[in-house]
């Protein structure tokens, strides 16, 4: 019995897999240090908003393929100030991503910077799809004058209104950047804002490819 006690107790315990806050396993994911970090709400809201918008556009998508070269269908021209306002989108994507690596570097200031110059670069995208409708209006390309700009107007106008949705984001994380004392405070509301607004962007992409090239 005294030697089968003996080897009980040197016996490694069994190693314990991932657990969450709660002492649970799953439900959480591990940062670059093996420390253990919870999905947030917030975090698993935007995806599922993500989702939901992505169905919506592949549901326009396939109207628009089914739809184009039918009858009544005359190519819209290319704006010329949509590659401006395509490259504006693409650099507030870059500079929110380098906000938010200055954050997880500790450098709050430079995240608060960042998310500014997002915010202000999201309403000149969308000051310059105003300028892009307006060329279209002075060509005398209108909502109904055929099929083509119809769809142009209905994909970049609900584009728009979800970028807007974006920019009110932007503007509540700058909000609370500016009152967090601690980089991981800051970053807890940046991340969930950076992946809707990361996808905005690959949106814009896809609709452009879609509208003029394909």
């Amino acid at each position: 019995m005294a030697a089968r006690a003996s080897t009980l107790q040197e016996r490694p315990a069994p190693p314990h897999g991932p657990r969450g806050p709660s002492g649970e396993g799953g439900g959480s994911g591990r940062d670059g240090d093996g420390v253990v970090q919870p999905v947030s709400p917030a975090r698993i809201a935007v995806w599922l908003f993500v989702g939901t918008v992505t169905v919506l556009f592949a549901a326009f998508t396939s109207t628009y393929l089914a739809r184009r070269g039918g009858p009544g269908w005359t190519d819209v021209p290319l704006p010329s100030i949509l590659w401006l306002s395509t490259a504006i989108l693409a650099i507030s994507s870059g500079v929110l991503e380098w906000a938010r690596r200055a954050g997880r570097a500790g450098d709050v200031g430079g995240l608060r910077r960042g998310v500014t110059l997002t915010t202000i670069l999201g309403i000149g995208f969308l000051a310059a799809q105003l300028a892009a409708w307006r060329q279209l209006v002075a060509a005398g390309l209108y909502l109904s004058s055929n099929a083509h700009s119809s769809f142009f107007y209905l994909l970049t106008g609900a584009h728009g209104l979800h970028l807007v949705g974006g920019i009110a984001a932007l503007l509540y994380t700058v909000r609370k950047v500016y009152r967090a004392h601690e980089p991981g405070e800051a970053l807890a509301v940046t991340d969930p804002t950076a992946t809707f607004w990361h996808f905005l962007g690959i949106l814009w992409v896809y609709l452009f490819i879609l509208l003029f090239w394909i």
